[in-house]
């Protein structure tokens, strides 16, 4: 008999109450290029949930979860860039090592369109892995593969961050706060939203220079400017999308960087056309990044020491519920699941 690890599997009609905690076939050895992973955490991520829910079409019987960190615990045979006992933390796009994005779709996601890290072991090449920071716990590096790389792109990357330059973040999610975290560590000014004082407080815990509560001040666009007496900020964290997306072009400097990441208020909506060639400021989508990415964040991180938020933590079998904690909407940086 095979022995047997568990795992956690999306069942139609799909939706939370729809995930089965079931055992699977152990992967045995990794053969030539593969390594053997002992999977210690993942995080939430709002891609993750819309998959357990149904709304991002997979297949009967998903693994879900696009992030995983662990220990290797075997090498298959030529693989050079790690060895047993490793810590490492799994990549989003494990197709893409490197240069400009090479992926439209989630067909090779993990968790998406082929099965994630809710399980116990995976045996992967070693594309689908980097090395995790050296002073990190594993859920802390399980944050890296989504939300921690995704800022990273946006202000690094994408954004060519100096240290002087002026950061807006919207909300108190994974990348908002993570982004919040690494400007700082820059040297940038950061302006942060939330609908919730509480939040805005934690973000001044973590060095944010100015918060504006949205419900109070609808028109946080319009404050951001004045608060830059009429400059602007330079990088705007855009998550929300285009009920949010007027109020950032309101909010973005000249020739400003606004890094369309999310679409939580929706797939489409109006644009301000006039109003964002006027600023001749930059939209630009993104998903994630690639592999040099990620291995160039944990440098950084490394170098800098910079930690995420981590909000709460459940364990395998509670992803339901960590998914619930996540749809109330009350946490402020990520939510993680320890096995």
């Amino acid at each position: 008999m095979a022995e047997k690890i568990k795992a956690l599997k999306l069942r139609k009609p799909f939706g939370l109450d729809n995930i089965q905690l079931t055992e699977i076939d152990d992967p045995g050895q990794p053969g030539p290029g593969k390594i053997r992973v002992r999977i210690k955490a993942s995080s939430l991520n709002y891609h993750d949930y819309g998959v357990a829910k149904g709304s991002n079409s997979t297949a009967d019987g998903r693994i879900p979860m696009s992030d995983g960190a662990g220990v290797v615990e075997a090498v298959g045979e030529g693989v050079e860039d790690f060895e047993v006992g490793d810590k490492v933390v799994s990549t989003f796009f494990p197709q893409w090592d490197t240069g400009p994005a090479l992926v439209a779709d989630f067909s090779s996601t993990p968790g998406d369109g082929i099965d994630g890290y809710a399980r116990e072991v995976v045996v992967r090449p070693t594309r689908y892995f980097t090395h995790q920071p050296r002073n990190y716990t594993h859920a802390e590096s399980a944050t890296l593969t989504t939300a921690g790389l995704t800022a990273w792109r946006a202000l690094v990357v994408d954004g060519n961050i100096k240290p002087g330059n002026s950061v807006l973040v919207l909300g108190s999610g994974g990348v908002s706060v993570f982004a919040c975290v690494l400007a700082k560590s820059i040297g940038a000014t950061v302006f942060a939203t939330s609908s919730s004082n509480e939040k805005l407080q934690r973000y001044k815990t973590l060095g944010a220079d100015h918060v504006i509560n949205y419900e109070d001040d609808p028109e946080w666009g319009k404050m951001v400017s004045k608060l830059t007496n009429g400059r602007g900020v330079d990088h705007v964290i855009e998550v929300g999308g285009p009920g949010t997306l007027p109020q950032s072009i309101d909010a973005v400097a000249l020739s400003g960087h606004i890094a369309l990441i999310g679409v939580l208020t929706g797939m489409k909506g109006e644009v301000p056309t006039a109003k964002l060639m006027a600023k001749q400021a930059r939209l630009q989508g993104l998903i994630v990044g690639s592999r040099a990415h990620q291995q160039d964040l944990v440098r950084a991180i490394d170098a800098s020491g910079i930690k995420p938020v981590v909000d709460k933590c459940f364990g395998l079998e509670e992803l339901a519920d960590a998914f619930r904690y996540e749809e109330a909407g009350k946490h402020f940086g990520k939510i993680c699941l320890e096995f």
